[in-house]
């Protein structure tokens, strides 16, 4: 594992911390410092990473904290609180 998955992955860490701490704010920024890691090496995010944040305003979600997680027919929706979706197919 490279320096930068490394990074990536203890940048996770400490946004699921972050949010569970109730620091919202910190969490966004280590969300936006991994993917700006991942774009300049060249790197996909985990899945793990992917699915618990926020394309549209970078948080960390949590479920029952600050998003809101349903499973329907043959997918899983996640409502962040900002408003944005995503859709995700079982797995």
């Amino acid at each position: 594992m490279g320096i930068a998955e490394e990074r990536i992955d203890r940048l996770a860490a400490l946004a699921r911390d972050a949010v569970a701490a109730g620091e919202t704010e910190r969490a966004r920024e280590y969300v936006r410092l991994a993917r700006r890691i991942a774009e300049r090496n060249r790197l996909t995010l985990p899945r793990s990473f992917r699915r618990f944040t926020c394309d549209a305003c970078d948080a960390y979600l949590l479920p029952g904290r600050n998003a809101r997680v349903r499973l329907q027919d043959g997918h899983v929706v996640v409502r962040c609180d900002c408003g944005a979706t995503a859709r995700y197919p079982y797995d």
